[in-house]
């Protein structure tokens, strides 16, 4: 009988430097562990370090990387070829700070079966590739940093085809500069011949099919950009924050839609666009879209820019914070740096503050006190949800305009397309045709102006 593969075990590995605290560290540790868990990997325990940067060539103090290599079962060495040169005071820096680092603070937190040892080793940053193939010769593990991980959950994740091509450029573009130096490809880099031949050849293929999967991509955003342009005068309301913030359960909420909802990182990577429920005259659009991380890396943020064109096109912004965090006030900075890297800082929002059920008295005022004019809610109560709506609602009415159109009765077609635009507040008849009297967004009831003047 076939058995089931074993989970692959990993190792967290962080590095704390001056600038973050004890709380920052073990919450970013903490997240990249269910990152790990999203990914399909159990974490079997930690090793973290406190250091005056991350440059170093084997990222580790001495002992701190013979204690990682004891639960890995590597040599805990760079076996194959030398660390990078130093300076003899590049030297007695590095030793002043390993001996520093090496110092007891906290204990590996670590529970092996003996008779397995983890095949991957996680690293709480971004590594250089040198870094990554010094970190495997001493280990003798498989070595991921950060942003690797982030990587990797996208592309198990993406559904659509705009997204499975979004990844797998930003995939493509993580592993190419990895390519000479990593363990598993610095192999065939043994002089002349063949094996540079072979390095070169798989670098052509990565830049030929990075050219492809910009041509594709360019048709997909084409007409991704015209079903937005459908869009662009009609009500829409963008959910954004941070990946596992609620904004899926609050999505299912607003519109009863079935989106996915699970409590995994990145478990949204397709912007989903449904209608706001029960449904409004000039109906509402509610996007979700995908979830934003710390370091979120640059080429996925590049890649998903028409993704996010759904918040940068939208009319309001909900950020969606999981107030039971207690890193809420980072999360909530992350996604407007994200935002303002895309130009969407500009649209106007408003806070909502998810998962108040999880929170005490004592925090809720609190927060109240911080944040006086964010919407407080739980995603799983009926009431806060229909609250939520109301507030939509009525940030679009303050925007809209009272108009009289005059509908010909040789133009009745177009009568959808009215009550579809705007809100029909009554309708009489007279010698030229229906004459409704509508409310509705100015740009909105322009558009339906020059549709009845052309036709």
């Amino acid at each position: 009988m076939e058995t089931a593969s074993p989970i692959p075990l990993a190792v967290l590995v962080g590095i704390q430097t001056p600038d973050v605290d004890d709380i920052a560290h073990e919450a970013s540790l903490e997240e990249l562990g269910r990152l790990v868990k999203t990914l399909g990997y159990q974490v079997i325990g930690s090793v973290s370090q406190k250091r005056e940067g991350t440059g170093a060539a084997l990222l580790l103090g001495a002992g701190k990387l013979e204690e990682l290599a004891a639960i890995t079962g590597g040599s805990g060495v760079v076996t194959s070829m030398a660390t990078a040169t130093m300076t003899k005071a590049r030297r007695r820096f590095e030793k002043a700070e390993e001996e520093q680092a090496d110092e007891p603070d906290e204990p590996a937190e670590v529970s092996v079966d003996p008779a397995r040892k983890p095949e991957f080793v996680i690293v709480d940053h971004e590594l250089s590739p040198s870094q990554i193939r010094n970190l495997e010769r001493a280990t003798g593990a498989q070595v991921l940093d950060r942003t690797g991980v982030i990587v990797e959950i996208f592309h198990r994740h993406a559904n659509t085809r705009e997204a499975k091509l979004q990844v797998e450029m930003a995939r493509l573009k993580y592993v190419a500069p990895r390519l000479r130096e990593s363990a598993t490809g610095g192999g065939r880099q043994q002089g002349r011949g063949a094996g540079e031949s072979d390095l070169s050849l798989d670098r052509r293929k990565i830049r030929d099919r990075l050219a492809e999967i910009k041509t594709q991509l360019e048709a997909v955003q084409r007409d991704s950009d015209h079903r937005r342009s459908t869009r662009r005068d009609q009500l829409r309301v963008a959910l954004v924050g941070y990946t596992n913030a609620g904004k899926s359960s609050l999505m299912r909420a607003l519109t009863g839609s079935e989106v996915l909802v699970q409590d995994k990182l990145f478990a949204t990577l397709d912007t989903t666009v449904r209608i706001l429920q029960p449904e409004t005259r000039p109906r509402v659009l509610v996007s979700d879209t995908v979830g934003f991380i710390k370091q979120l890396p640059h080429d996925l943020v590049a890649s998903f820019r028409s993704t996010l064109s759904e918040a940068l096109e939208a009319s309001l912004l909900l950020f969606v914070v999981d107030a039971s965090d207690p890193t809420y006030e980072a999360q909530l900075e992350v996604s407007r740096s994200v935002l303002h890297e895309i130009g969407a800082d500009a649209v106007p929002s408003r806070l909502v503050l998810n998962k108040m059920d999880r929170v005490d008295a004592e925090r809720r005022a609190l927060l109240m006190e911080k944040h006086p004019d964010a919407i407080m809610l739980s995603a799983h109560a009926p009431e806060n949800v229909s609250d939520l709506r109301k507030t939509i609602i009525a940030f679009f009415e303050a925007g809209m305009v009272d108009d009289v159109l005059t509908l010909p009765y040789a133009k009745q077609s177009l009568i959808g397309e009215i009550y579809e635009s705007a809100r029909v507040l009554s309708e009489d008849h007279d010698e030229t045709g229906r004459v409704l009297t509508v409310r509705g967004l100015p740009g909105a009831i322009a558009r339906l102006k020059r549709s009845l003047a052309t036709q």
